[in-house]
């Protein structure tokens, strides 16, 4: 009969090696667990807004310490329960200079679009001149230089000389102090387009409005938000000082106000407003801004 073929076993092979052999033992592998995606999501919440919370903790000590040393001076607590009251209804009317807060941020965001607007539309274009043609850079050069360190403030008297109104003259003020940012980073970015594309343009003989319209503003446009996002800053600075002088509704004359009645908990709260509606606009434009960057792409 034909014979079946032995198994040959693990110890048969062991068993089976010359004598001398030695067996090399590894270290065992360590194998990485993963963290489930929920576990990472927290810890990289818990790192972004502990110290935020540890901020904003400090900054409630200090506050409640001050409070106390200070006679006349709200503390936090006080300052809640009448923002509690103050937000119960914000949008209230009981006359033209008696209405709710709501409608004052309002006025002022008002102001401020109507002037940054209109520095929008003026100083994109002449930034764009000025960065493209060496004597529209001459020729505007001095006259920025000049005007961009002037005060804010100082532009109100004029405005109200000009428009004999206090809600054009606030309009006004916005426009000339948030105009500079717009027109210096918009030239600036003309200024550091390859010589490439321009002799591309060239080799074309493309005309210069499809130089701006197709090469320079998609070029351009990150740094025109930059100066937009600058801008922005500067103008919701400026209108809460100028509301201070020139009246009427708004946010800047509404803590005036509640200063003349002695109101120091509204002025705190209205600032933490001022604030929070600057964050706001800022970080809109911000994104915006790295949307339109082709760097972060």
């Amino acid at each position: 009969m034909k014979q079946l073929p032995q198994t040959v076993t693990s110890s048969d092979v062991v068993t089976s090696e010359a004598p001398g052999a030695e067996v090399i033992a590894l270290p065992p592998v360590q194998v990485r667990k993963r963290h489930p995606a929920l576990k990472v999501l927290a810890n990289s919440v818990v790192q972004r807004l502990l110290p935020a919370l540890l901020g904003l903790g400090l900054a409630l000590v200090v506050w409640q310490l001050v409070s106390i040393n200070s006679k006349g001076f709200p503390g936090p607590l006080s300052t809640l329960d009448s923002a509690l009251t103050l937000f119960a209804d914000p949008f209230y009317r009981e006359g033209p200079n008696d209405q709710g807060i709501g409608w004052n941020v309002l006025a002022s965001l008002q102001r401020v679009a109507i002037g940054f607007g209109l520095a929008a539309l003026v100083g994109i274009p002449l930034g764009f001149l000025i960065g493209r043609f060496v004597f529209f850079a001459r020729m505007f050069g001095p006259l920025i230089a000049l005007l961009r360190p002037v005060s804010p403030l100082a532009w109100l008297p004029i405005g109200l000389l000009l428009f004999q109104r206090a809600e054009p003259a606030s309009s006004w003020t916005i426009f000339i102090c948030s105009i500079w940012p717009m027109v210096i980073n918009t030239a600036d970015g003309v200024r550091r387009i390859p010589d490439d594309y321009l002799n591309v343009a060239r080799v074309l003989q493309l005309s210069e409005w499809t130089v701006m319209r197709r090469i320079l503003f998609p070029a351009v446009l990150p740094a025109i938000l930059t100066g937009v996002r600058l801008s922005i800053g500067i103008a919701w600075l400026v209108i809460v000082a100028a509301e201070m002088l020139t009246g009427g509704l708004g946010i800047g004359f509404w803590i005036w106000n509640e200063w003349n009645n002695l109101n120091v908990e509204n002025i705190i709260i209205a600032i933490v407003i001022i604030g929070v509606v600057g964050l706001m606009l800022e970080q809109a434009l911000l994104l915006l801004a790295r949307r339109f960057s082709w760097q972060e792409k």
